[in-house]
């Protein structure tokens, strides 16, 4: 890579502009031999952000076995909140054992960001859940509490001062939290990842148009009609790393050349100031209802 780290927010972390989503390495059908060469390829490349999380089957599991030598070569991001075994979800019990459990699978003394995944702001409301989280970062297991989510639960969280990091859906297609949390998010000094940077691929040919999340992406982005006069990856990719306030991509997927596009797309740097007004006035024109997808 040959673009420099950058600050998350206040939590002395520093990230790469593109980071390596693993949700796809925890499918079954993905072989040990391939995730351990996928994941190693990743911090082959300079790719210092792994995120995971409870969630993505085996994925937890591949990234303790198979970079456990590694550990300090990259920042580790996961996610918790349910799926601990005889544990209500959504508690702080859940919240604690959650991160122990993590910390195990993960074959880690320490986890750079864990994030609340996804709950309702009734959750978020709770005091002890938030205690829980912040008590880990007191005891030295967890580095960086974040939340990860989208529209009210997201505005919520920024706004209640009690997280350092969040994680949200920024797209071309998906420009809510860059309308409403961005800008206060960095004026809390707030650490911001981007998931779905290229909008779950939902033009490509082999798009899952089953997936209703996919099937709006590809609806919102035909409507939003918009000539980028480059592939669309590279225009999605430079977008969503370059906008105000994001600290990282997450690119998930199981094919190394895809992550390889994305960092050669950001060395090129950011869109021009025309191409981002364009993207950024056509969403605000017949986007501006849209809610983020979750």
């Amino acid at each position: 890579m040959s673009f420099e780290l950058r600050d998350f927010g206040f939590s002395r972390i520093k990230v790469t502009p593109v980071g390596f989503g693993a949700g796809y390495i925890g499918n079954e059908n993905i072989s040990e031999k391939k995730a351990e060469k996928l994941l190693n390829g990743v911090l082959d490349m300079g790719v210092n952000l792994i995120d995971t999380a409870r969630s993505y089957g085996e994925s937890e599991y591949r990234i303790g076995k198979f970079l456990n030598k590694r550990r300090s070569e990259f920042i580790l991001s996961t996610k918790v909140g349910y799926d601990v075994e005889n544990v209500e979800d959504w508690t702080a019990e859940s919240v604690t054992k959650g991160i122990e459990k993590a910390l195990r699978i993960l074959n880690t003394d320490y986890i750079d960001i864990v994030h609340l995944h996804s709950c309702n702001k009734d959750i978020l409301e709770r005091s002890d859940v938030i205690e829980a989280l912040l008590r880990m970062v007191q005891e030295g297991k967890v580095r960086c509490h974040a939340y990860s989510g989208d529209n009210e639960a997201l505005e919520y969280a920024v706004f209640s001062d009690n997280f350092a990091a969040i994680q949200s859906s920024i797209n071309i297609a998906d420009q809510k939290t860059i309308n409403t949390c961005l800008f206060p998010a960095k004026q809390k000094y707030m650490g911001v990842l981007a998931k779905r940077p290229l909008a779950k691929f939902a033009w490509g040919e082999g798009a899952n148009l089953n997936d209703p999340i996919v099937a709006e992406y590809r609806r919102r982005i035909y409507e939003m009609n918009i000539d980028f006069g480059m592939p669309l990856e590279e225009a999605m990719t430079r977008f969503a790393a370059f906008t105000y306030g994001v600290d990282s991509v997450l690119i998930g997927t199981t094919d190394l050349k895809h992550l390889k596009a994305a960092v050669k797309a950001v060395e090129k740097g950011k869109l021009s100031d025309e191409m981002i007004d364009r993207i950024r006035n056509r969403f605000n024109e017949i986007g501006k209802d849209w809610s983020s997808l979750t």
